[in-house]
């Protein structure tokens, strides 16, 4: 479920670059937040009613930091390969994951993933990577860092409804970028079916999964699994984008995915995922 679950996302990932040339970056961001939010208001069902008792500053922070994720990356995929942005955005959990505990080993597993991401600056496939696309990858891993942190706490409340709202705040966030980067192409019936399509293939599916595999799995195994997420993006990237990268890169999305396992080993914690 785990496996199915990542490859779910990193396949809505491929799916929503399809969109850029039509409606922009903002505007794929703005579809998928759109359907996202409609997808999980269905899940929550009655839970969203009343509101008011989830409206606090940790959904809006919630929000906010789920807007800034998928801006940030589906930015960065205009300018990077898909496994070199998931990679640099990954920075964020395994963040999240070293702070969490004090053992020194886990200095060890920072520094084998800064090591990582050093060698992607070596760029793909002979040249160097876009240092915009970089900067905002690794600014949509401060993001999911941010996220995590309100994911647990909004999630001490019963039900989903926090997290509908939360959906729900990010598209109102994004709309005016989204609006002004995609204009009339947004209601084109085309791209909206692939909206739809990234929605549920970034969101409602793989949230299905995760949700009936952390019933099953332990924490650490949750984590230790999610972290060959960067992994599976190279290699969908590679498969349905045609998106080559050089060995240098390969190596340095290796020690990433190495560096997060065990730290998210360590942390015993899981890293929630973007919708």
């Amino acid at each position: 479920m785990v496996l199915g679950a990542i490859v779910s996302v990193q396949a809505g990932a491929a799916l929503a670059t399809t969109l850029f040339n039509d409606v922009g970056a903002s505007g794929a961001v703005l579809l998928r937040s759109f359907f996202a939010a409609i997808a999980l208001s269905v899940i929550a069902r009655g839970m969203v009613r009343g509101g008011q008792l989830y409206m606090s500053r940790d959904v809006v922070v919630f929000g906010a930091a789920l807007a800034g994720m998928n801006l940030c990356f589906y930015e960065s995929l205009e300018r990077l390969p898909l496994g070199v942005a998931v990679t640099l955005e990954f920075v964020g959990p395994l963040g999240v994951a070293v702070l969490a505990t004090r053992r020194r080993l886990d200095a060890v597993w920072g520094l084998i993933a800064a090591g990582g991401i050093v060698l992607l600056s070596e760029g793909n496939a002979g040249g160097d990577i876009d240092a915009l696309g970089a900067a905002l990858a690794l600014g949509a891993g401060v993001f999911w860092a941010l996220y995590i942190v309100q994911s647990a706490r909004v999630g001490r409340r019963p039900g989903l409804g926090g997290l509908a709202l939360a959906a729900a705040l990010s598209t109102a966030l994004v709309a005016p970028f989204g609006l002004a980067a995609g204009g009339a192409e947004l209601i084109d019936r085309e791209v909206l079916a692939i909206g739809l399509g990234v929605g549920l293939l970034s969101s409602a599916i793989p949230y299905s999964l995760e949700l009936q595999a952390l019933r099953r799995l332990p924490n650490a195994v949750f984590g230790v699994l999610l972290s060959l997420e960067p992994a599976v993006a190279a290699t969908i990237g590679f498969v349905a984008l045609a998106q080559s990268l050089s060995a240098t890169q390969l190596a340095a999305i290796a020690l990433v995915v190495v560096a997060s396992a065990g730290a998210l080993r360590s942390a015993s914690t899981p890293a929630p995922r973007d919708m």
